[in-house]
């Protein structure tokens, strides 16, 4: 019971920093040009922990195919899902609005897209989490690198996003409740990742931490990059491995 509350904690702790980000970002005028090189260095941070911290470990827990397979699947698990908001006004749920033509859409502009912001922040965060709980399946000691590269990362997506959701005419209640329950669910996520799967073989563990970073690589590619891009795309390269560099240092300290 203990490691499973250890998994909630964890989960909670890394999920809070949208709360963090959405907070800076709904009350305070933060420029275009910093919300995109904060973003650029989660997006570092999160490629190395996917890199040394989980297709690394699924590789050693289970070998290639496992690795390799869960990879794919997860990336094409949240392209599909990705595409399917898109379409429902969820495309650029990532961006802070400075650009009209890829500003978050209000509700009068299109109909359901609140949910759709909603549901796509569900699908962004969900598999950060669950490998949170995952890594306390091997040797019951919590992955601090992968909270520290989930934490990190989820202060620009909160930070930009929310900046975007306030641009599009969505009030402080939406945008505080998205991002809370974004939190719990990440609560959950970390729970069920490590209560679910405590059971299986060590084969099939790699393969769902390797579908949770296919899904994070997908996630980066679709959502993070693009924003940085946008804003400073001289220093983006510069500024991503910087925060690739921090978790890099973080996974061998």
């Amino acid at each position: 019971m203990s490691e499973v509350i250890q998994a909630g904690g964890w989960g909670l702790l890394a999920g809070s920093a949208l709360l963090v980000g959405a907070a800076i970002g709904y009350g305070i005028r933060v420029p275009q040009p910093v919300i995109a090189l904060v973003m650029a260095f989660g997006a570092g941070v999160l490629l190395s922990a996917v890199s040394f911290e989980l297709v690394g470990e699924a590789y050693e827990q289970g070998g290639l195919a496992p690795a390799a397979v869960g990879t794919l699947g997860g990336a094409l698990a949240y392209t599909a899902g990705n595409l399917w908001l898109a379409r429902r006004g969820a495309r650029h749920r990532k961006r802070s609005g400075h650009h009209a033509v890829q500003a978050q859409p209000s509700e009068q502009q299109q109909s359901g897209s609140g949910l759709a912001l909603a549901l796509g922040a569900l699908l962004d965060g969900v598999p950060e989490s669950a490998v949170i709980g995952v890594s306390l399946l091997d040797g019951g000691a919590v992955s601090l690198v992968t909270v520290a590269a989930v934490f990190i990362s989820n202060i620009p997506e909160g930070l930009s996003s929310s900046a975007g959701m306030k641009k599009a005419g969505r009030g402080k209640g939406y945008v505080f409740a998205v991002w809370g329950a974004i939190a719990a669910a990440s609560t959950v996520s970390a729970i069920l990742g490590y209560v679910v799967l405590g059971g299986f073989s060590d084969t099939v563990i790699a393969g769902v931490t390797a579908v949770a970073a296919g899904a994070i690589l997908a996630m980066i590619a679709d959502t993070m990059i693009p924003e940085a891009f946008e804003e400073v795309h001289l220093a983006i390269g510069l500024v991503t491995v910087g925060g690739f560099l921090v978790s890099f240092a973080l996974s061998h300290a």
